[in-house]
């Protein structure tokens, strides 16, 4: 008889020193506050001009493009035909899964697959530090016991 798996996801966490390792350190390391403390200043520097600080802002906040922009000929092309690209964009998996049901019938099992992953995952990981609690997941500055309680909670 097949022996029952625990959950959705293999393995355990053993391994050598990682990126992980590290952006756990930094995780731990840098609070909610400090991080707070490092957005208001760069603010401040980009009001005052700062073209680094305004770059560093507006790649967060807005993004970089993920893609070229129509030339102008597109856009009058489009305009002319009475076309809406983004429309367009947004219909497209609606009407393939209309005309091809078939290429569409596991969609339901898949968002089912990735519920499940989710809820794992959230009963696995401790819940992440907000604005509002900034100090419920810090680990760095607590003792073993107190981690293990907390991560078991």
């Amino acid at each position: 008889m097949a022996k029952k798996k625990a959950g959705l996801i293999r393995g355990i966490g053993t391994h050598r020193r990682t990126q992980d390792d590290y952006m756990g350190v930094l995780l731990d390391t840098v609070t909610l506050a400090d991080w707070q403390d490092v957005v208001t200043g760069t603010l401040a520097l980009a009001k005052q001009g700062d073209a680094q600080a305004r770059a560093w802002l507006a790649q967060y906040l807005v993004g970089k493009p993920q893609a070229a922009a129509p030339t102008p000929l597109h856009v009058v092309v489009n305009q002319w035909a009475g076309t809406d690209t983004l429309a367009a964009k947004l219909a497209k998996p609606l009407i393939d899964a209309e005309l091809f049901p078939s290429l569409h019938g596991n969609d339901g099992w898949k968002d089912e697959v990735q519920a499940a992953i989710a809820a794992e995952l959230a009963q696995k990981l401790p819940p992440p530090e907000t604005a509002a609690k900034p100090e419920s997941t810090r680990v760095s500055s607590d003792s073993g016991d107190d981690v293990q309680s907390k991560l078991a909670n």
